[in-house]
């Protein structure tokens, strides 16, 4: 698997965010996505994070544009016979606003793509569950631009699709966030509770809940399943994180580093993305003898997030299931949103609850945070005061730093 990587084939590696709606796609580009991923109001895999209509698909896109990234539309639920009349305007409205791709899954969708848009690059998605060569060959025969990956394939396995596909064919996998109990994502368990079906982004996340075991003639005896003794949250995966092992995964042929997280807060895409932006960064700059700093690792542990793991990427998963509770480890918050600076203060709007003398970081996009204590504090009315403990309120703070519009200022919880 391990070869070397030329400078143009480094240069090709592209950091891929998510984006739920436009605050979250300014700190995607903020914080150094190449691209960015979004779903429409329709035929996206997350209902919830399904914010963009035709006007800001178009406002988004050009955004996007002229910071000279891409942008990719989802359209990759399986849709019913009662939705297929509205795909063909689905595609006209990406193509008036100028996506550069859509992620696509069902065959039929990916003929009507071809057939109405024969100029749009379609990306095969992770719900299509390619796990080979002759796949992943096929769907570029059929005009595929590039393939994500199942998420359930080794990096070996990954590398022998890299070695028998078209070089022309692009690769993209999962290396960050929540991680599916079911095959690529395919899943039927929330259609089966609650009639809620994922594969057309409605997922109730049954996975995640807290089962027990009930004999059929006690009705309401209620028995805890157990596995090694952990507990009975049994289907519940541990979150992926491959930022340690970029230099592998960039050896095994891949393109495209892709983020999970659509639903996730503006805080999750902007730390994310700027820890994988740099970590890429620090890989070109030296793929040879890739070294991630700490403090890069660092920070993906400073959002909310469940314990990591590897997923399949080193072979058969170990230890990727978490037993206990399906609760996130969240050990930081965000304190306030920078507006400006000026006259030796920091003038901010407030997100949560701090006090005078608390120390606050700093999440600059690029660099290291930047650790200030807030000595002195004063409301809106420039008055000092112990303490910041109303939503949104005006703020200041006495400090010589000279920080961006938007800089999020973030407090580890007490």
């Amino acid at each position: 698997m391990d070869k070397e990587i030329n400078k143009s084939e480094r240069n090709m590696l592209e950091v891929l965010s998510p984006v739920g709606d436009m605050e979250r796609l300014h700190a995607a580009l903020d914080y150094g996505a190449d691209a960015v991923y979004l779903g429409g109001t329709l035929f996206g895999m997350r209902a919830q994070s399904a914010k963009f209509d035709a006007e800001s698909l178009k406002a988004a896109a050009d955004e996007v544009h002229s910071r000279g990234r891409r942008i990719y539309l989802t359209c990759n639920t399986l849709p019913r016979n009662s939705e297929l009349p509205l795909l063909g305007g689905f595609i006209k409205d990406a193509c008036a606003a100028g996506v550069d791709a859509l992620i696509t899954t069902d065959i039929g969708v990916f003929m009507m793509i071809k057939k109405i848009a024969p100029d749009m690059e379609i990306h095969v998605s992770t719900q299509a569950g390619i796990v080979n060569y002759e796949s992943a060959r096929q769907f570029y025969d059929m005009g595929a631009k590039r393939v994500v990956l199942a998420r359930e394939l080794s990096l070996d396995e990954i590398a022998e699709i890299r070695a028998k596909t078209p070089k022309e064919l692009e690769i993209e996998v999962f290396v960050h966030g929540a991680m599916c109990m079911s095959f690529s994502g395919r899943c039927l368990i929330s259609q089966y509770l609650v009639d809620r079906d994922a594969n057309r982004g409605q997922c109730a996340q049954p996975c995640r809940w807290n089962y027990a075991l009930m004999e059929e003639k006690r009705p309401g005896e209620y028995y805890p399943i157990f596995e090694d003794g952990q507990g009975s949250y049994i289907l519940n995966a541990k979150d992926l994180c491959m930022i340690e092992h970029l230099d592998k995964v960039a050896q095994a042929g891949v393109n495209s580093f892709k983020i999970e997280g659509r639903a996730k807060s503006t805080y999750y895409v902007s730390v994310i993305t700027n820890a994988y932006r740099l970590a890429m960064d620090a890989y070109k700059a030296d793929p040879a003898h890739y070294r991630l700093p700490d403090w890069v690792r660092d920070e993906v542990f400073k959002v909310s997030h469940r314990p990591y793991c590897t997923g399949f990427f080193f072979g058969h998963p170990r230890d990727c299931q978490y037993y206990p509770d399906s609760g996130y480890i969240r050990d930081y918050d965000v304190a306030a949103i920078v507006t400006r600076c000026e006259g030796g203060r920091i003038y901010a709007s407030q997100r949560n609850k701090f006090l005078r003398g608390d120390e606050l970081e700093a999440l600059v996009a690029g660099r290291e945070p930047i650790v200030f204590r807030a000595d002195e504090l004063f409301d809106e009315n420039g008055e000092p005061t112990d303490m910041a403990n109303r939503a949104t309120m005006d703020l200041s703070i006495t400090s010589e730093l000279e920080l961006p519009p938007n800089t999020m200022l973030r407090i580890r919880k007490k």
